[in-house]
């Protein structure tokens, strides 16, 4: 039951693996994107029934068409009461027209509803990215300051390279503590 995904998902990212299948990329590139795909797909198969039809409806709604077609239902709305009234029958909604004006602040309201909790949805996927793009970004610093430990252990044990003290390579070679590097943007935003 959670593991449906909405169908637009599921053709897009399929003709996006299919795509990058074909271009014949390296191996490191191509998990690189299977694992942002697979970020997408693991969001969108934990989505609630009604969270995917949300999705559904405010995918059809964000169509350039969906604007012509409310527009053209709210002129046909207005000319066919103008017409009922001229030809001498009642009108449903004769001018000022309130039911279309009720209709149209029911419609506002169910519109900003539905993207409230298609945007809360997208939020969350967005956190996930967030939280992975940190964790890579730890992980990369810590593996940059292993390789910048081993250069330097290469410069003092070679015989072919002259031994010197630099201590921003020392510096460098030490991986940031996240802790600290959060203290101190944290005292840099105080100032």
């Amino acid at each position: 039951m959670g593991s449906r995904r909405p169908r637009v998902s599921l053709i897009s990212e399929r003709r996006m693996t299919d795509d990058f299948a074909e271009a014949n990329f390296p191996d490191h590139v191509d998990e690189a994107v299977r694992s942002v795909t697979q970020l997408h797909s693991d969001h969108h198969g934990k989505a609630t029934t009604p969270q995917r039809a949300v999705n559904r409806i405010t995918a059809l709604m964000a169509r350039p068409w969906f604007i012509t077609v409310v527009g053209l239902s709210v002129a046909a709305w207005i000319v066919a009461n103008l017409i009922a009234g001229r030809l001498g029958l009642q009108a449903i909604d004769p001018p000022p027209f309130p039911w279309l004006e009720v209709a149209a602040t029911l419609f506002s309201l169910f519109v900003v509803i539905l993207v409230l909790v298609a945007q809360t949805h997208e939020d969350e996927l967005n956190g996930h990215r967030d939280t992975l793009t940190l964790e890579l970004a730890i992980l990369s610093e810590h593996k940059i300051a292993k390789v910048i430990q081993l250069l330097e252990e290469l410069r003092r044990d070679s015989p072919h390279v002259q031994d010197r003290v630099d201590s921003q390579a020392e510096q460098m070679a030490e991986p940031a503590d996240a802790g600290s590097v959060l203290a101190a943007v944290r005292a840099n935003d105080g100032h």
